[in-house]
This record gives C-alpha cells, sequence and structure tokens, in this order.
C-alpha cells in the first residue's frame, strides 16, 4: 500500500472470501500475507470476486463531483470482469457529469506487472504529461510490459482445477515447477514445464534475455513478486541483477496480492520487465 501512497495513486480494491469473512485485497493490511498464505498451506480455499459496477461508480464519482477527471488503469479484462464493470461505470457517470473525463485503461496486467503500469503512468505524470498523452502511452505500450512465472507448489492449482489431480501428482513427484505467462489477451498461459526450482530459477531470467528490451543491456525496471517463497525471489532477483547491470535501480520485490494469491496458493515467483511485443 505504501507504493500507492508515495506515487499518489488511488486503488480501488477487489475482495476476496477465507473463512467465511469477507476482505478487500488491501495489500496485506487487513491480513497480513504470511497469515494469508499460511491459512491456504493449512487448507484454506479463499474464493475472489470482482470489483462490481456500483464499487467503481463510488470510487470514481467524487472526483467527477469536485470537478477532476480520471485516468483509471483497471486488472486484465483477460482474467476478471471488472474493466467491463468500470466501462458501465464510466458510460453512467458520464451522462451525469458530460463535462469531465474518464479515461479507462484495460492494462492487459496482473499483479506487480500491473503495479509497474501504474508506476509508469506516475512517471509520465510527474514529468508533467498530460492524462490524454499518458493514457495514449498506455494504450500503446501496455503489451510490451512482460509477465513471467514459475510455481514451486502445485497445491492451488490442482484445487482450482488448473493441473488434474494425477498430472499435480507426477508433477510433485518429479518437481515440476511450471513456467507461464500473460499472453496479448490478458490471459495466463503455461509454457513450458522445468524439472526442479533451479530449472525454474535458470529459465525466467532466459526468458528477460529473450524479451527484454536490449536484452542484456536492459536499462528499464525490474519489479517482481512472490507469494510466501522471498527466498526463491531474492535467487531470481541476484540473476536479474548481474545479468542486467543497467537496470534502472535494483529489482523490486512485493508480495502477490491476495486476489492473485488465492489462485496461485504459496511458491509462486513472478518476474515483469518491458520489452518486445507479447505475443499469444
Amino acid at each position: 500500500m505504501s507504493f500507492f501512497e508515495e506515487r499518489d495513486v488511488k486503488l480501488v480494491c477487489f475482495h476476496f472470501t477465507l473463512d467465511g469473512k469477507e476482505y478487500a485485497d488491501d495489500l496485506g493490511q487487513t491480513i497480513p500475507f504470511d497469515d494469508f498464505y499460511q491459512k491456504i498451506a493449512d487448507g484454506a480455499q479463499p474464493t475472489t470476486s470482482q470489483v462490481n459496477v456500483q464499487q467503481y461508480t463510488e470510487f470514481f464519482e467524487p472526483f467527477l463531483k469536485a470537478g477532476k477527471d480520471i485516468l483509471h488503469i483497471v486488472f486484465s479484462s483477460g482474467l476478471s470482469g471488472s474493466y467491463n464493470s468500470a466501462c458501465i461505470a464510466r458510460d453512467n457517470l458520464l451522462e451525469q457529469y458530460p463535462e469531465r473525463k474518464l479515461c479507462l485503461v484495460d492494462s492487459l496486467a496482473a499483479s506487480t506487472g500491473y503495479g509497474l503500469l501504474v508506476d509508469t503512468a506516475a512517471d509520465l505524470r510527474d514529468s508533467g504529461k498530460s492524462m490524454e498523452e499518458i493514457c495514449a502511452f498506455l494504450e500503446e505500450n501496455k503489451l510490451n510490459l512482460h509477465h513471467w512465472f514459475f510455481s514451486t507448489d502445485l497445491t492451488s492449482y490442482i484445487r482450482g482445477g488448473r493441473v488434474t489431480p494425477v498430472a499435480g501428482f507426477f508433477g510433485t513427484i518429479l518437481k515440476i515447477c511450471p513456467l507461464l505467462n500473460v499472453n496479448a489477451e490478458g490471459k495466463l498461459i503455461p509454457r513450458q514445464k522445468c524439472r526442479g526450482k533451479a530449472r525454474a530459477i535458470d529459465e525466467i531470467v532466459a526468458k528477460m534475455v529473450e524479451h527484454a528490451e536490449g536484452g542484456t543491456d536492459y536499462s528499464g525496471k525490474c519489479f517482481m513478486s512472490h507469494s510466501a517463497c522471498m527466498e526463491d525471489a531474492r535467487a531470481v532477483a541476484k540473476k536479474v541483477e548481474e545479468t542486467f547491470p543497467k537496470l534502472n535501480g535494483p529489482v523490486v520485490i512485493n508480495s502477490i496480492g491476495t486476489v492473485i494469491g488465492a489462485h496461485t496458493g504459496p511458491g509462486t515467483v513472478a518476474l515483469f520487465f518491458y520489452g518486445d511485443k507479447r505475443g499469444e
């Protein structure tokens, strides 16, 4: 949450239900990440809900009512229906406030990849770019933002039906770590199976070498996130910093939020950077 406060960015929260109680995905404020992931490891199965039209309306309207225009970056439409909800709220509100502007950007991004896109928008704002210029830049460049993930724990993937019990059993025995990315439609796609954590770390950094802008001369920012596996995240960050000596600052590591984490469970490491256009 401190990131959004420091960058002066307002956040509308998704929600999840855990042990019969609803929580806001407020980046570990209401329930600490360690507690959340421990509950999942102990067998809890949280469910998630998208931001609905009413919630977006209540979020947007105070700004419009105060005479302010809005640029809002929305969680990937390939993973949630929230973008459609935001569009409905926007259209309804602009009928009431026709003199105002409300620009929505379908990020086609998730987790800290979404955070890196927001960070880019904040940099552009702070450099003096107009809302229209920022919106145009994001639309033109959002598919250059890469998301690569690997997971060392298949339990939540099996529970959620994304991996069959049989495949999960053999995957666990063989220490298979699936490597996934987010495609051009903003959907999470399995790409390859890595035998063991060390191989997964090598492969995720190899993907950055392959796709990053300028290859190993990449001079942009690199963000990461993890679900209760900081040691693995640090191992990836160390290798990235050694491989890309011109990075714009050290790798930034955050926790995977509770809504995404409800589906991945503990043991997932994600890497985000700018590069070539994402494909299918």
